[in-house]
């Protein structure tokens, strides 16, 4: 496995010196500050790679830009709505700038709206570190009687509508204050300037669009991009929905197994293939990881390992980020379907026979608590995350157990 590690740019609280320290072998980046739907120029691709290539005092790192996470799919292409067709048109020409410049995979997500959703990202664990939330109860709180979104009252159940009631009314407006910041963190535009009204009025251009009519989105999406991918021998993977269940009245594409069969068969080439995210499928408790990477595994471009625990076994659930080696995932079966997948690939004679993989979230644990950087990305936290993976790695991969993979 390609031990990687998520890098926003030269804003990032960690440096690329502090990346190497971790022992990486490759990055995963995008340019953030180009808008989706606008094409990634070749220059600004070579002025990342030169960013990732430098140390702190201008001598080599020796990194790379391995993966792109992501190439943005933009809200009019998932609406077909407004400039879409020159968005693909675009999105096309950025695939190729891309292949030029060498870079081979290429992640994105076709979730609409919300890229990730969670209740508390600071939820303190038993050990004093923090990590990242979603309350299923806080929630409904926010989507019944903070936003108080037109349709919302007909898709909780009772149960849970009175508990969101109940802690609706427990909420000081200053906790009102933080869910909103919290959820909105995976929201588009600017979080700081973010109301209500313009989450509704994001909500609000969905409200015609089923997930069949999604999907057929989709599908158009793949068709017209995924064959250039293959031209230029990129590898293209969709990350899953985070979390994997509908939210807020949207559609959800990219949550369980059949949703990826269906994906891979739109468009049945190499190219088109799937980012499996370990973390987001797992707050799912019908989604078997091991299984769909034996299943998937050869459209598989691109593996988030990370853990969650779900507290309930109800779809959808309240879960947090837990422990890489913890929480509801056999990380165990997990590294070794990958590692069977990637012996197949080498007997096969693939190029791609070593899958790129980085180490997702984390809690933030002793510095990172006061480095304030990307929610769900810490310095120190993906540094012991990446530490127990490897060694996971390192043994499974020992030739007395390597055979019996």
């Amino acid at each position: 496995m390609k031990q990687t590690w998520r890098w926003f740019g030269p804003s990032d609280k960690t440096s690329i010196d502090d990346i190497l320290q971790a022992g990486v072998e490759s990055i995963v980046s995008a340019l953030h500050h180009i808008p989706p739907g606008a094409p990634w120029s070749k220059d600004e691709i070579a002025r990342r790679q030169q960013e990732i290539g430098r140390k702190n005092d201008g001598s080599p790192s020796g990194l790379q830009w391995e993966v792109v996470e992501s190439l943005p799919v933009s809200e009019d292409i998932k609406k077909q709505s407004g400039d879409w067709l020159e968005h693909i048109d675009n999105y096309k020409v950025s695939l190729k700038n891309l292949a030029e410049q060498g870079i081979e995979v290429i992640c994105y997500n076709f979730m609409p709206v919300l890229d990730w959703t969670r209740t508390d990202l600071k939820w303190k664990m038993p050990h004093g570190g923090t990590t990242m939330r979603f309350d299923l109860v806080d929630f409904a709180a926010f989507d019944l009687f903070i936003l108080k979104r037109e349709g919302a009252k007909t898709e909780y159940p009772q149960k849970l509508t009175a508990k969101a009631r109940q802690r609706f009314e427990q909420f000081n407006p200053e906790q009102c204050r933080q869910i909103v910041d919290n959820i909105a963190c995976g929201l588009p535009g600017d979080t700081d300037k973010l109301t209500l009204e313009d989450v509704r009025r994001h909500l609000a251009e969905y409200n015609h669009i089923s997930p069949e009519q999604l999907f057929k989105h989709f599908t158009h999406f793949l068709q017209e991009v995924a064959p250039t991918a293959q031209e230029l021998g990129l590898r293209l993977c969709c990350h899953p929905d985070d979390p994997p269940f509908p939210l807020l009245g949207l559609p959800r594409i990219a949550s369980t197994e059949a949703h990826y069969n269906a994906l891979l068969q739109a468009v049945d080439i190499p190219a088109n293939g799937v980012a499996l995210c370990a973390g987001s499928l797992g707050a799912r408790s019908d989604n078997d990881l091991p299984g769909m990477i034996d299943r998937l595994g050869d459209r598989i471009h691109f593996v988030h390992l990370r853990n969650v625990k779900r507290e309930s076994d109800g779809i959808p659930t309240s879960f947090h980020e837990d422990e890489h080696l913890s929480g509801d995932t056999d990380m165990v079966a997990l590294v070794q379907a990958i590692l069977r997948q990637e012996k197949k690939r080498r007997a096969a004679g693939r190029r791609d026979c070593s899958i790129p993989i980085r180490p997702d979230h984390g809690m933030d644990i002793l510095d990172d608590l006061s480095r304030l950087g990307q929610p769900g990305y810490p310095t120190i936290g993906r540094v012991k995350a990446l530490a127990e993976l490897r060694g996971l790695i390192t043994a499974l991969s020992h030739p007395s157990l390597a055979a019996k993979i």
